[in-house]
């Protein structure tokens, strides 16, 4: 072997073993990398924007694929934990689902029923009511025969909405509360109530001209007197 192979060897051994050395850097810069990102689970992020108080479901979430070390302590990882959950605030497209975003749609207590109707959405909601809110209701009947007088009345106190359903066009020829002479669109809105209550609403959705909400504030006393639950225009005459 001559000096020139001589020193071709040898740097075919040097190349070799440079190779070597840099896959060993590769190497050891991935088991770093992988030591400091950890292994990878699911999170959830919104697809849109979903508005407060409104019931959440699996279509709404895209799954990505995170560092389990990135993901806060209270970010939901399985889709199973938003069942008969709703949004307690506003959830922004893109965000990451955590487990503070949402709380338990409420729940019947013992002895109630679920009863829902449709209330005129310029006049009776406004946007304002959600589930867990507080309302008086309120229906208005008109007068029977010629010596009656138009009546207003608190048929409900203290009722409480358990759902807010989306914004419906109304048809003609269906229930009373659906027939006002100036309505055009109702939200269905659903209440969980004794069985007196409830046929008392049911009464009303059939039969009164009008079914209205008074949002009740949160903590105050929304006891009305016996007295003040009819009303008619001759009583400020």
């Amino acid at each position: 072997m001559n000096s020139r192979q001589r020193r071709g060897v040898i740097l075919l051994v040097l190349s070799a073993l440079c190779a070597m050395g840099a896959f060993a850097g590769v190497l050891s810069v991935i088991r770093d990398v992988n030591s400091k990102v950890g292994p990878e689970v699911a999170a959830y992020r919104l697809k849109d924007d979903i508005a407060p108080y409104k019931e959440l479901s699996a279509d709404q979430f895209e799954k990505v694929e995170m560092p389990e070390r990135w993901l806060s302590s209270t970010a939901v990882t399985d889709l199973s934990q938003i069942r008969g959950k709703i949004a307690v605030t506003q959830l922004e497209k893109g965000s990451l689902l955590q487990a503070d975003m949402i709380v338990d749609r409420p729940a019947l207590e013992a002895g109630q029923q679920e009863i829902a109707i449709l209330i005129d959405a310029s006049t009776g909601v406004a946007g304002k009511i959600n589930p867990g809110s507080r309302v008086n209701i309120y229906a208005t009947f008109e007068a029977e025969g010629d010596t009656g007088v138009d009546q207003s009345k608190v048929i409900v106190v203290n009722a409480r909405v358990i759902d807010v359903g989306k914004l419906t066009a109304l048809d003609p020829g269906q229930s009373t509360a659906e027939r006002s002479r100036t309505a055009t669109q109702a939200v269905p809105i659903t209440f969980a109530l004794g069985t007196a209550d409830a046929q008392r609403v049911a009464y009303a959705e059939s039969f009164a001209e009008h079914v209205r909400l008074a949002l009740v504030a949160g903590g105050a006393d929304s006891t009305v007197a016996p007295g003040d639950r009819t009303y008619t225009l001759d009583e400020d005459k």
